[in-house]
């Protein structure tokens, strides 16, 4: 397993990392042996981060992952860890909280339920309106030096908003999606982290499944967040698993599945850019990590953009309710 530097200021990470949401009912139902088994099946690969956020089945993602862990050698992985999002016992969203005491307060309690004695990188998942975000900073720059966390890192926010928290303390990377189809950090956000040197670490490589060539809206259950995204909305699906057809195409002529051309796109844009796949199974996994050694050169890269054009995606990434939270899209 390669390794890629989270920007100037961050660790050295795998050139791919586990996004651990989908473990915790997030895509519906999951199993929770089956995702200890990927957990433990991915880190054997040689992947080193694990990203997930405290808020993740309220705290179960957190545990899961602490069991998945458990006995490995601290060293031998990072964990990414997002904190902020409020929920209440119906699985609501209450919006964010990152005033200084609850900085301390939400990583006093991951850190109990990981089992582990500090974080790698620790992030607020949006930009929360009533808290400057170097106030935020700041108070995670106090648990880096405390020992708490190792590095800082950032989520779904501007150019504007980056710049202000560096100045505070060296940010490792900005969490972002980042995607095919979905291209917004292109303009502006991208050219600041790299003029910062601040890394990628992009979620959503596949879309939440639109563009892994696996979609199929039979299986999606209750509880599954796609069934309120526009992109899954009838109307918007159809003209977006076109896009996906498109790219089966070129996927086919160089022997791989739709997801692994999907992800390798991801990783041809910069050696600054760690996507996260968010495999719940180990057959999905073992998918993701066979894009590693496919280089895609310019003849492809030309082909993919020929395909799947940038704004060629019909549908927002989120809901409008959601959009409004993020300082990204503003």
């Amino acid at each position: 397993m390669q390794q890629r530097s989270l920007g100037r200021h961050g660790p050295a990470v795998s050139m791919l990392g586990l996004g651990c949401m989908g473990m915790s009912g997030m895509y519906g139902p999951a199993d929770r042996a089956e995702s200890i088994a990927t957990v433990q099946a991915a880190l054997d690969a040689g992947v080193t981060l694990l990203d997930t956020g405290d808020f993740y089945g309220m705290g179960h993602n957190e545990l899961l992952i602490g069991d998945a862990v458990a006995g490995r050698p601290r060293d031998s992985y990072q964990v990414s860890v997002k904190f902020g999002a409020l929920r209440d016992p119906g699985n609501g969203w209450n919006g964010y909280d990152a005033r200084p005491v609850a900085v301390r307060n939400f990583l006093a309690y991951t850190l109990q339920r990981l089992r582990l004695d500090h974080i790698d990188i620790y992030r607020p998942a949006r930009l929360d309106p009533q808290v400057p975000i170097e106030d935020t900073v700041g108070a995670i720059a106090d648990l880096v030096k405390a020992g708490w966390v190792r590095f800082i890192g950032l989520s779904e926010v501007g150019a504007d908003t980056i710049r202000r928290a560096a100045a505070v303390h060296p940010i490792a990377d900005l969490q972002i999606e980042y995607s095919l189809i979905s291209r917004g950090i292109e303009e502006r956000i991208l050219p600041t982290c790299r003029e910062l040197g601040i890394g990628i670490t992009a979620y959503g490589v596949l879309s939440r499944g639109l563009i892994s060539g696996h979609w199929d809206a039979a299986r999606q259950r209750a509880g599954d967040f796609r069934s309120a995204s526009p992109r899954f909305q009838p109307g918007n699906v159809e003209a977006n698993l076109a896009l996906v057809d498109a790219l089966r195409r070129i996927a086919t002529t160089r022997g791989a599945t739709v997801a692994q051309v999907a992800i390798g796109w991801v990783l041809a844009q910069g050696q600054d850019i760690v996507p996260l796949v968010g495999a719940r199974r180990r057959d999905r996994l073992q998918e993701a990590l066979g894009a590693l050694p496919l280089a895609l050169d310019g003849e492809d890269l030309a082909a993919i953009e020929q395909a799947v054009p940038r704004g060629a995606a019909r549908g927002e990434r989120y809901p409008q309710a959601q959009l409004a939270h993020l300082d990204s899209e503003r």
